[in-house]
């Protein structure tokens, strides 16, 4: 396989090398792609360092399959021009996931809607993915009415700058502001710019990005997504009304039994989920299950991933192995 990766430089793009080489995927020739002020750089992948091309050079080159980590409006404009001449472009950004012509994807959920016509796949939200993981195999078993959930989300979401801006402020040095506001001993209750409704942008595509993946636009959904300064991974408080009753023991059974899935709920010992524990991990971890006392048929669970992992890159290779599963590539 000839693998292009688009934003290689970025936290996304390394990270997908990363995970490119820990699975073994079927690498032939990689071809790394990133801004014109990162030509002349190189990217290191199984011990060899390897160019930095141009989007003009990638192009060129033909790759089979194109993982895209670079915003959305790079992408609107350059995977067109990937997809014409029959690259398979997996995209990070925001920019196809609603486009009703587009298939978003999480492996363990809905790799049955990814067809050989497919040559632009949108790789979901990371808040989303994670969510919609651990959500599918309980929607099978008791259908989900409604979803209230709160996210306590990773800076590295935001993206290197964020990094820098919470350590700087651990050691007390000013340098460049990812935030309005400090992150470091704080919660910033805004991830993206707010919409009209006094949503964000991130609480919508939580709402409207669940419903597609899902394929039930009859699940009602509402979220608050919060920055908080941790780098692990994201964490979701999640509160699920179900139209069926269901058996707790069952619902701890379904979910260590799905896909993609860790349960780690042991309250005698103080084990589960955490930011600093699903760091550098592909799983979803679910704790803390337990039925909803005011409500009827409805459960809690915390969730926890690693956000540049399986909220990023590590679903973009898996959408590629499932491209390679079904012979579409």
């Amino acid at each position: 396989m000839n693998i292009a990766v688009v934003g290689a430089t970025g936290l996304v793009g390394t990270k997908m090398l990363q995970i490119l080489e820990e699975r073994n995927f079927p690498v032939t020739h990689l071809f790394p792609i990133a801004s014109e002020k990162s030509i002349g750089k190189t990217v290191r992948f199984k011990d060899k360092e390897i160019p930095v091309l141009s989007m003009t050079q990638g192009l060129e080159s033909v790759p089979d399959i194109a993982l895209f980590s670079a915003g959305g409006s790079t992408s609107l404009h350059w995977a067109p021009q990937f997809a014409n001449i029959g690259t398979r472009v997996i995209d990070n950004s925001s920019a196809w996931r609603m486009d009703p012509t587009k298939k978003l994807v999480v492996p363990e959920v809905n790799a049955h809607v990814l067809h050989k016509q497919d040559f632009i796949i949108a790789n979901p939200n990371c808040s989303t993915i994670q969510m919609v993981v651990s959500l599918q195999p309980l929607h099978l078993l008791y259908k989900i009415k409604r979803i209230v959930v709160s996210t306590y989300q990773s800076v590295t979401g935001t993206g290197k700058k964020a990094v820098d801006q919470l350590f700087n402020e651990r050691q007390g040095i000013k340098g460049q502001m990812a935030y309005k506001y400090p992150i470091d001993l704080n919660a910033i209750p805004q991830i993206d710019v707010f919409l009209d409704n006094g949503y964000t942008k991130e609480e919508m595509k939580m709402v409207n990005e669940t419903k597609k993946i899902m394929q039930d636009d009859s699940l009602q959904i509402t979220a608050t997504t919060i920055r908080i300064p941790v780098i692990g991974g994201h964490s979701e408080a999640i509160n699920i009304e179900f139209h069926n009753d269901f058996d707790l023991e069952d619902v701890k059974t379904a979910l260590s039994k799905a896909p993609g899935v860790i349960v780690e709920d042991d309250l005698k010992n103080q084990i589960y989920p955490m930011p600093i524990t699903s760091h550098e991990k592909d799983a979803v971890f679910v704790g803390r299950i337990r039925r909803d006392e005011s409500q009827k048929n409805t459960l809690n669970l915390w969730v926890v991933s690693d956000n540049l992992r399986k909220g990023a890159a590590t679903n973009a290779v898996q959408i590629a192995e499932a491209l390679i599963e079904r012979n579409f590539v």
